[in-house]
């Protein structure tokens, strides 16, 4: 009688759970996958929604590799970038805890010869100052010199003192990423394990993320993992190189997959528990969510947030009346979302392959209306005419570049442009003569290098060897028959600002 009654009452249970999945998840989230991987070029992508303590999608679609055509599924794995900052706050979190370390604990009083660039910023600056992106600087300052270098973390947070700020401590938000690697940093000098093996001990193995990578090494090997691509600069779905973000791990080098992914978010929206079991306390969890920094107060005209700031490693605002928690990830040639509403007990992470195009999020919003009581508005074509008209820009651009490429002479002979220039945050470039153009190479980032060939009017035509780093018109500096130094420049989706390089 009661066996009966318990089967019958589970019946009921799943099939009210399923009942109440939207329309939009159960009957039309493929087609719109589908369209929206054509109009975006997007390869591949994969998806999971938990509600409710459980998965109710869990899913790839289309390929993980173009030359191959095998398809994602829910173990392929992708770099999740910045959605490895949430782990480094949650750890940070979690020893104040234990009371190893005080969020509010100036920096300084682990790394004594830590250094910002004015004295007074580096005498009042905390562990939360880094982990809510609050020091001054701009979104990506730095980042150049940064990711994808043979610098070592220490060397890194060195040259932190050269990022001149352009904003007000501690009242202006600056995304910046070798900011959460020094936090990251603390750990190792107050319980005397790296990084990464701290995470993998404390929350990875703890949640049964065992395919889930820590470090970038070896990713390219791996059986099952998506290859990168971008259409930036090119318009058609390019292979780039994976990102090996060692050296900046705390802020952007964990792999994973939305099935183990799917473990991360039933552990956010259970206060700390996975599988029953208490991995966390939940105040660790309540710290992270906790705003540090208003990042935002104006209504958005096309969604309904009002309110946006930051905790620790996490953004948080509201989207039609309820709490909503997320973060984006950025690696070359993949971007990510991994977002969660407890109030709804709802969770979603998406993965693709792409990083030129903003379907990940759109899908994401799409099924936050779904199940948040949205008015259906497609927002993946609420989205496309704009990006489509700037890649159109894009394109014209470089086209009119290229079209000025006619065999003019520089105002020099090609030899006088050769030699060693160097910048103060950035360090050594080489500009070589070959044959009718130059080439840089860049003293700390082996693999990448610049051709640089003739235009007119004293600009010359950049390209990176890496498409992902660009393609623009640049200047030497000429003074008496002399070259003086060059500016670069680079994607933005890399560092905003042009750097200048003077000649030894």
């Amino acid at each position: 009688m009661n066996k009966t009654f318990f089967f019958f009452s589970f019946l009921l249970l799943s099939f009210f759970s399923y009942s109440q999945t939207p329309s939009f998840v159960k009957d039309s989230l493929d087609s719109y996958v589908a369209k929206g991987l054509k109009d975006w070029d997007l390869p591949g992508l994969s998806v999971v929604i938990v509600k409710d303590g459980k998965v109710v999608l869990m899913k790839g679609y289309g390929v993980r590799d173009v030359s191959s055509g095998k398809p994602v599924d829910e173990n392929t794995l992708f770099m999740i970038a910045s959605n490895t900052k949430l782990f480094t706050g949650t750890s940070l979190a979690l020893l104040e805890t234990r009371g190893k370390l005080n969020l509010n604990d100036k920096i300084t009083k682990y790394f004594p010869d830590y250094r910002l660039y004015d004295s007074t910023t580096t005498k009042l600056v905390t562990i939360r100052d880094l982990l809510t992106h609050r020091i001054g600087t701009k979104t990506f300052q730095g980042d150049f010199t940064f990711l994808d270098t043979k610098l070592s973390r220490e060397e890194i947070m060195k040259r932190m003192r050269l990022l001149k700020p352009s904003q007000i401590f501690r009242q202006d938000y600056g995304y910046c990423n070798s900011c959460f690697l020094t936090a990251g940093q603390v750990i190792p000098v107050v319980t005397g394990q790296a990084w990464e093996n701290f995470v993998q001990d404390t929350i990875l193995t703890p949640l049964g993320m065992k395919n889930t990578m820590i470090l970038s090494t070896g990713v390219e090997k791996q059986p099952n993992v998506a290859v990168p691509y971008t259409t930036l600069y090119t318009n058609t779905v390019t292979r780039v190189p994976y990102d090996n973000w060692n050296n900046f791990a705390p802020a952007a080098s964990i792999i994973s997959n939305v099935n183990e992914l799917s473990h991360w978010l039933l552990f956010q929206l259970d206060s700390g528990r996975y599988n029953g079991q208490r991995i966390l306390p939940w105040s660790v969890l309540q710290k992270t969510r906790d705003v540090n920094i208003i990042t935002g107060s104006r209504k958005s005209a096309a969604f309904p947030i009002h309110f946006r700031g930051y905790g620790l490693g996490l953004n948080a605002a509201d989207y039609n009346g309820r709490q909503v928690y997320w973060h984006t990830g950025g690696a070359v040639g993949m971007v990510s979302n991994v977002c969660f509403v407890p109030e709804e007990n709802l969770g979603i992470a998406i993965l693709t392959n792409n990083d030129n195009q903003n379907f990940f999020e759109a899908l994401r919003y799409q099924i936050l209306d779904a199940y948040l009581g949205v008015t259906y508005v497609n927002r993946s074509l609420q989205q496309l005419g704009g990006f489509k008209r700037g890649m159109q820009q894009q394109m014209r651009e470089i086209e009119g570049w290229r079209a000025r490429v006619k065999g003019a002479q520089p105002q020099l002979s090609l030899s006088a442009y050769a030699g060693v220039y160097t910048n103060e945050l950035y360090g050594d470039i080489t500009v070589s003569e070959i044959g009718k153009t130059l080439r840089i190479n860049f003293s700390t980032k082996p693999d990448l290098s610049a051709t640089l060939t003739y235009m007119d009017n004293g600009e010359w035509l950049m390209e990176y060897n890496n498409i992902e780093y660009g393609i623009f018109a640049i200047k030497f500096d000429i003074a008496g028959n002399k070259v003086k130094s060059v500016n670069t420049k680079q994607n933005d989706f890399v560092e905003y600002d042009p750097y200048t390089f003077v000649k030894k």
